[in-house]
């Protein structure tokens, strides 16, 4: 039996799971801060910080369930000059049609999703409403199996809370990225040497340690310079453990000084934190670019701090764009990522670090790898082969808007459950449970329903159709195509939100 997943990131437990690939994040000692990596054909690990391989870790307690259903960035649109392209959520520039995922494992068989040992454990956002809250969790399952990599857990000098004495979240800009100081020049007037961009990238990179398991700097990451009123972006699962423990988290910039941060907002369902830093005004902000100008064979710069080794340079091309992928062995802790996919060389360690295309500007924060293995549970087993996934940066400016804005960020849901293993054919994906009440019961969804397409991009499986939702905001209107028994019908749905 498949698995299910709710259309909205919420996971079905009453579902039979069905064999997956065992994900492994990339850590930089093996994993305390998560980092997320999917292959093909092997399981997916995150390259985040990671807690010492050597240390062993108690599994993970059981998460709590989530509410919603998968949807995509959710509130304002990111800013940008007139001639750029359209905001990558419900763009013009519809995400491709999802290709089916090779299966992992020995053969053939699809090894489970697992979060690597002792990673963060993300908090499910709250119901909205009755129901919501009425809603039954799922397991994820994917073909693709991610592993969270805790980049790199490495054991330092106690580092002190540098903020605190405010109910409210530190580094709140009401007007969003409209009113911080951006970039709005690449750093590079036209396309570079590797060489040129890694010294014009470094400086804006930095390395991130974090509390894990009650030990300062048990967990390491990467991250770089938003803007100039000292905002950082990383990977959620770097910083999870830390911001729910209130625990200290330390910034290393490309000179080597240190900063205490605190956690502007976090969104688990993206994968992505906002920090932010004292006397951030010495940084060097990083320019964001975007992904939807990238081509597939174009080459790409990954720069962060792999296995705890800071300002390390890595270089490939753009495998595939808009890759359908998921994380995390459990519903609190999977976030489904329309991901660049990339060669260039990423470890644990190197999650939240920057992708950069070739004149030095952001195109995505690498964040998952997969793994040729079964799945260990330990960091010596997760490592580069090639395969490696990162958000692409509208997402970025979508969620790190809204968390500027609020201090939360926001997901579109619809209120349904869909099967992630979706149809054998891979004609689309089959709609199991219509939630009461729900944008997707006032539409006229049904249960048994298929779904081949929303927008008019085709839908090849439940994974392909979250990811998809996950690409628009709550509030706006999509059609799906799908065939009721021997009939093909298009319905509107206006999608709900949810913060998460």
């Amino acid at each position: 039996m498949s698995d299910e997943r709710e259309v909205s990131p919420e996971p079905d437990e009453s579902a039979a799971n069905r064999p997956v690939p065992p994900v492994t994040p990339p850590s930089t000692n093996g994993g305390a801060g998560d980092d997320r990596w999917a292959p093909p054909s092997g399981p997916l690990v995150p390259p985040s910080a990671a807690p010492d391989p050597a240390a062993s870790r108690p599994a993970p307690p059981a998460a709590p369930p989530l509410f919603g259903a998968p949807a995509a960035p959710g509130s304002p649109a990111p800013s940008g000059p007139p001639s750029s392209p359209p905001p990558y959520p419900g763009s013009s520039h519809p995400a491709p049609p999802a290709a089916p995922v090779a299966p992992v494992g020995p053969g053939g068989a699809e090894p489970p999703l697992t979060l690597f040992p002792g990673s963060f454990e993300p908090i499910p956002p709250a119901p909205t409403s009755s129901h919501r809250a009425r809603r039954a969790t799922w397991l994820p399952v994917a073909a693709l199996a991610l592993v969270v990599g805790l980049a790199g857990g490495f054991l330092g000098s106690a580092l002190q809370n540098g903020f605190g004495g405010s109910d409210d979240p530190p580094g709140l800009a009401g007007g969003g990225l409209a009113d911080v100081d951006l970039t709005d020049l690449p750093p590079l007037k036209a396309p570079g040497s590797v060489a040129e961009v890694a010294q014009a990238v470094l400086p804006s990179t930095v390395q991130i340690l974090a509390e894990y398991d009650g030990q300062d700097a048990g967990a390491t990451g990467s991250g770089w310079v938003l803007d100039g009123d000292g905002h950082i972006i990383t990977n959620n699962h770097v910083v999870a453990q830390a911001a729910k423990d209130e625990g200290p988290i330390v910034v290393i910039d490309h000179d080597r000084n240190r900063y205490e941060a605190e956690v502007v907002g976090r969104s688990p369902v993206y994968d992505l934190a906002v920090l932010v830093v004292k006397n951030g005004d010495r940084l060097k902000p990083a320019k964001l670019g975007y992904s939807a100008r990238l081509r597939v064979g174009e080459p790409v710069v990954a720069v962060g701090s792999p296995l705890g080794l800071p300002d390390t340079v890595t270089s490939g091309i753009v495998s595939y764009l808009q890759r359908p992928v998921t994380t995390g062995s459990r519903a609190d802790e999977s976030s489904f990522i329309n991901a660049v996919q990339t060669d260039a060389a990423i470890n644990p360690g190197n999650s939240g670090g920057p992708l950069t295309n070739m004149q030095g500007e952001v195109v995505g924060v690498n964040s998952a790898i997969a793994t040729a293995g079964g799945g260990g549970t330990t960091g010596a087993e997760a490592g580069n082969i090639g395969v490696g996934f990162a958000i692409p940066v509208e997402q970025v400016r979508i969620t790190a808007d809204q968390i500027l804005r609020t201090g939360k960020a926001q997901y579109p849901v619809i209120g349904a459950k869909v099967n992630t293993g979706g149809v054998p054919d891979g004609r689309g994906a089959e709609i199991s449970e219509i939630i009461a009440d729900s944008p997707a019961e006032e539409s006229g969804l049904k249960r048994g329903d298929l779904i081949t397409e929303i927008n008019g991009t085709r839908v090849t499986d439940g994974t392909s159709l979250i990811v998809a939702i996950r690409t628009f905001q709550p509030g706006q209107t999509v059609t799906f195509t799908l065939d009721r028994g021997s009939n093909e019908r298009k319905v509107k749905v206006t999608l709900d939100g949810e913060t998460g």
